[in-house]
């Protein structure tokens, strides 16, 4: 490849629109939803859907709240066909909802759609022809007057059957897309829409549904929303029509494309779910839903189970939703970065302690739970992971809350585990790790028994006595000492056989688990002679037992490491 192979295209013209009102307009309200995932989607399957797919699919599209749907291109086959007339014949349709058939403003093809729609309740007929410069030049050989003579047949011959549909109590939608609209000269495309209202005679009580789809996307999304803007401004009737886009995915911003349409004045969405489509795709309206929910909208979509929708989505396409998909990949609400991490706990910290009833905790854009993610992890670790996520796991799945210092002691634990394996830890793998670490490191010393009581001397101060039997490397001691309090007292105790020189330098305990059973576990933080330090774990149904253990356990892990 030449390195000046760019020099080949050319760059899009931006739309002379000095006073451009979308940039300051807010999206409010949801659009008018319309899947093509049947269509369009279906179109660019490897293995298109078959007739239980495509009723499967069908089923789910309803049940999210869709209440345009575009079945298929019943004129292209028999398959096509069929599928139509099965959902009518056998009464799968809602009442509520609005089948689409696409069709080209060609009578054959006209006359055998509307067959395929006989019985149907509510219906859009979709018709098209391209009215693109470069369509016009390589692939029809006509120029304008041409391609507006095509619309304008196509309008006459579906304004006929129409009249007739309707009189049959058919609740009759009629949608027109000058095909490759965003590449189409925009005088050019209003021209031709008008036209096609005028035919079908709409009104503000009859819409006409204009869908001006960028069928390649072709430029920044603001261009896009340029034209539409200019188109809606332009277009005579404007209160007759439903202005529709449909954006692909070429550029990668088929979203931002129709989130800026809505903005300058597209009342309608047509697009997929996941983003199906031919190339690179279309629209992903989950995520434009999504969107809107996260700004505080009512999407008008049941979209809050992405797992189940992913299910049906997979089945029936054969097609796989990335990991990084936004909020339906696996990996969307999973934070592997230590200071993503530590932002995501101190979010939900404060969002416990504030009980704000706001969604407010960093990295996370929506709450998971909206999307029926709550069960999901959304901190793991691996090799990028920082202190505080292992902690976070350790909290969130077994109920341990270690002590914030106890965070980096643990962390370069978790961390030198992650660098050894080179993979990610799971949260079972952080349990083993936190077990083997502290709580199985059961020598040199052991406490075989011991006995705790209390006294009170001529002054009444309390006293507690410790006795029991430690044993190191298997050989056995009676200890003895009496202090101010439990702690105190065996400190005291194991000075009496040498162990000397230790501080206690931090205390933390608390309750891992409820009722009858209930168990208490205690962290220490030990400092000896020498100025090195560590932790120390002990767990029991006592907390004097539990602290007693994580003091042995703290001399343990010092002589050891």
């Amino acid at each position: 490849m030449s390195k000046k192979s760019f020099e080949k295209y050319v760059s899009f013209a931006p739309i002379k629109l000095d006073d451009r009102k979308w940039p300051s307009n807010v999206i409010a309200k949801a659009p008018i939803w319309c899947s093509v995932d049947l269509r369009d989607g279906n179109q660019a399957l490897v293995v298109p859907m078959n007739l239980e797919e495509k009723l499967l699919y069908f089923k789910m599209l309803c049940d999210i709240g869709f209440k345009q749907i575009e079945v298929g291109f019943p004129s292209g086959s028999e398959t096509e066909y069929q599928i139509m007339r099965t959902l009518i014949e056998q009464n799968l349709i809602p009442n509520d909802v609005f089948v689409q058939v696409l069709v080209q403003a060609r009578k054959h093809l006209i006359e055998k759609t509307f067959e395929s729609l006989k019985g149907a309740k509510n219906s859009i007929l979709h018709f098209y022809n391209s009215t693109s410069t470069l369509q016009r030049k390589v692939v029809f050989k006509t120029d304008m007057k041409g391609v507006l003579n095509i619309a304008v047949e196509g309008a006459k011959i579906i304004n006929e059957h129409s009249q007739k549909a309707i009189q049959n109590g058919m609740n009759l939608s009629i949608e027109y897309s000058p095909e490759s609209f965003s590449a189409t000269e925009l005088d050019f495309s209003i021209e031709v829409c008008a036209k096609v209202m005028e035919i079908l005679g709409a009104t503000p009580f009859n819409k006409v549904i204009l869908n001006l789809p960028a069928t390649v996307e072709m430029s920044t999304p603001n261009i896009y929303a340029d034209q539409i803007e200019y188109f809606c401004r332009n277009l005579p009737n404007r209160d007759s029509a439903i202005i529709s886009i449909h954006a692909h995915n070429d550029r990668g911003t088929a979203v931002a494309a129709s989130e800026l349409a809505m903005l300058a004045g597209a009342d309608r969405i047509e697009g997929t779910l996941f983003g199906n489509g031919e190339r690179t795709g279309n629209a992903d309206i989950l995520n434009i839903a999504l969107n809107l929910h996260s700004q505080g909208i009512n999407p008008k979509l049941n979209i809050y189970n992405v797992n189940k929708i992913k299910e049906v989505y997979e089945k029936c396409t054969k097609m796989e939703v990335h990991q990084r998909h936004p909020y339906a990949g696996e990996l969307v609400f999973t934070a592997f970065s230590g200071s993503h991490q530590d932002a995501i706990s101190k979010g939900t910290k404060h969002m416990k302690d504030s009980k704000s009833s706001l969604w407010e905790i960093p990295y996370l854009p929506i709450d998971p739970a909206d999307v029926g993610r709550e069960y999901e992890p959304i901190i793991r670790i691996n090799s990028q992971s920082g202190k505080g996520g292992a902690a976070y796991i350790l909290q969130k799945y077994f109920g341990l809350i270690l002590p914030k210092e106890m965070h980096i002691e643990f962390g370069k634990i978790v961390k030198n585990e992650t660098d050894l394996k080179g993979t990610e830890l799971s949260k079972d793998d952080i349990y083993n790790l936190f077990e083997k670490e502290y709580l199985k490191v059961i020598s040199p010393y052991s406490l075989k028994s011991h006995h705790l009581f209390d006294e009170t001397d001529q002054s009444g101060e309390n006293i507690v006595h410790f006795e029991g039997v430690l044993s190191k490397n298997n050989k056995e001691n009676k200890i003895a000492g009496m202090g101010n309090g439990p702690i105190d007292a065996f400190i005291k105790s194991l000075n009496s056989i040498g162990i000397q020189g230790i501080e206690i330098s931090s205390y933390d305990e608390h309750a891992i688990t409820k009722g009858s059973e209930a168990k208490a576990i205690a962290y220490i933080k030990l400092v000896n002679k020498n100025g090195k330090s560590t932790f120390g774990v002990g767990i029991s149904a006592n907390i004097n037992t539990a602290s007693i253990r994580a003091i042995i356990n703290a001399i343990n892990r010092l002589n050891g490491n």
